[in-house]
C-alpha cells in the first residue's frame, strides 16, 4: 500500500491556525453576548477574524524579518549626521 506524502507545517502556519482558533471564539462569544443573536455571533465570528488571520500571518513574516532590516540599518552610515 502507497503511503501519501508528509506535509511539513511550518511553526509560522501552526501559530497563524492557533491564533484563528482563539479569535473566531472571542468574536462569536462578543458577537452573541452584544447581540444575542447566534447567526450575528457566527458571522462575526468567521468574517472578521479570517480577515485578521490573513493580516496577521503576513505580520509575522515582516516580524521575523525586523532583525535583519536592523542590523543592515545598524552597519549603514547615515546620510544626515
Amino acid at each position: 500500500m502507497r503511503r501519501l506524502p508528509e506535509i511539513e507545517i511550518g511553526d509560522d502556519v501552526k501559530k497563524t491556525m492557533s491564533f484563528a482558533a482563539i479569535h473566531m471564539g472571542v468574536a462569536f462569544s462578543v458577537g452573541y453576548a452584544m447581540t444575542g443573536d447566534v447567526l450575528v455571533g457566527g458571522a462575526m465570528a468567521l468574517v472578521e477574524p479570517a480577515c485578521n488571520t490573513v493580516a496577521f500571518y503576513f505580520h509575522e513574516k515582516l516580524w521575523s524579518r525586523m532583525p535583519q532590516v536592523r542590523a543592515t540599518r545598524a552597519d549603514t552610515p547615515a546620510l544626515c549626521a
